[in-house]
């Protein structure tokens, strides 16, 4: 009979590291199930030497691994390939055989390279879990928690159908996003395309007109003037410090997020902004509530959820309030008094974690206020879109307007002067 050393949480939970003797892991981990632990972790207890092998193998595995750093396997990609793993466990299929046809069924890249060599680790007698723990860039930890989860309770086809319900929701709330931002986007393009022909080809002709007739020019002529000089003839050209300022922009913003309190600093202010703050803020929420309600729903330990939970928030705002809630439910509180203490969320979703923790349907409660929020980031959206459209055209009219009358002025002056003499 194997020896198992397994890792679990008691009632309280507290860490519990033991061994129980059992024929197979599935025995392991309902022997320690019976002893009233949630099994977090299972292995068998192998001896030196195959210790040794298994070693060799993943070592190995790393650096075959490190061979597929090139390239990246797209979401859209790997939230298909979760729903058709999915589907083929829930008919019935072996895990491996399983691997195989889709590691077959992928075109030449990255996910096919990485499916290969999981089905090779799976093979030496790694679990899926871990297999997939050696390719950080294509299976997040999020990801393999909620794998390791499903293969400790033997329910690893309801763990992937909900993994890949998550992936397709957060797929489509950012795809929502980024659609309504393509019109407003394309227009500054195009009206910054066109204000930069009129003030490179344009105006310069009108200079020409100008210098010809020896009048005095109306300040907002001289001031249209001396904006085209800068940007046919600046040191570097003004079109090229336009082009390179998003760059630029963009470089410092990647800069500042390196350091904690500047990641702090461009999400509080990012908050604070109207309207975009709000979309924000909400999306933050709606992520952060589906990703814990996933992990809970598939048997991962509270303190183990809201640490995976903060670690992919992607706002250090929230991160930081759902460390406090981490620290809290260690000390023995509740989820809701930390996270109402944070002030950090609205009142409804404390409300919400409140009756969750209540009921015993704290999943439940998480992915609610989660499709909530979703709607309502619907709704902001769509709200922007509408307020930028008229942000737009008024901001288009002004800088034509000031350019027609820039231009015409000295002309209408000119005339006035001939009619006159």
């Amino acid at each position: 009979m194997a020896v198992f050393k397994y890792e679990a949480l008691n009632a309280s939970g507290q860490e519990i590291k033991d061994e129980v003797e059992a024929p197979n892991k599935e025995e392991a981990v309902s022997k320690v199930r019976g002893l009233g632990y949630f099994p977090t972790k299972v292995v068998e207890k192998v001896d030196k030497k195959r210790q040794a092998a298994r070693k060799a193998a993943a070592s190995g595995s790393k650096r075959k691994a490190a061979g597929t750093g090139f390239g990246f396997v797209a979401t859209k990609q790997l939230t298909t390939f979760t729903r058709q793993l999915s589907t083929l466990q829930d008919a019935g299929l072996p895990i491996l055989r399983s691997i195989r046809i889709l590691e077959q069924q992928q075109k030449p890249g990255m996910l096919r390279s990485v499916l290969k060599q999981i089905t090779e680790d799976v093979e030496g007698g790694a679990t899926l879990s871990e297999a997939m723990a050696r390719h950080p860039k294509a299976f997040d930890r999020l990801y393999c928690n909620m794998v390791a989860a499903g293969e400790a309770g033997g329910v690893l086809d309801v763990i992937l159908n909900r993994l890949a319900e998550f992936m397709e929701k957060a797929q489509k709330l950012k795809r929502k996003i980024v659609g309504a931002m393509i019109y407003p986007c394309v227009v500054v393009f195009i009206a910054a395309s066109i204000v930069t022909f009129i003030m490179v080809q344009v105006v310069p002709k009108f200079k020409e007109i100008f210098a010809d007739f020896e009048t005095s020019l109306p300040a907002v002529t001289e001031v249209l003037i001396n904006i085209s000089s800068w940007f046919a003839e600046g040191t570097p050209p003004g079109w090229i410090v336009l082009i390179i300022i998003p760059f630029v922009f963009f470089a410092v913003y990647k800069l500042i997020r390196q350091s904690k309190i500047g990641r702090h600093v461009l999400d509080f202010i990012t908050l604070r902004v109207p309207i975009m703050g709000q979309i924000v803020g909400k999306s933050s929420i709606a992520r952060f509530t589906r990703t814990l309600g996933t992990l809970i729903s598939a048997g991962v330990p509270i303190l183990e959820a809201v640490t995976i939970t903060r670690e992919t928030t992607g706002n250090e705002i929230y991160a930081n309030m759902l460390q406090r809630v981490h620290d809290g439910i260690r000390e023995g509180d509740s989820f809701a008094n930390p996270l109402r203490a944070s002030r950090t969320v609205d009142p409804i979703v404390v409300n919400m974690v409140d009756v969750g923790e209540e009921t015993g349907e704290l999943d439940k409660m998480l992915m609610k206020v989660a499709d909530n929020y979703d709607d309502e980031v619907d709704t902001l959206v769509a709200s922007l879109v509408s307020l930028l459209e008229p942000i737009m055209v008024v901001a288009l009219g002004l800088i034509v307007g000031f350019i027609v009358v820039a231009l015409f002025l000295p002309l209408v002056t000119l005339i006035q002067s001939v009619t006159s003499a």
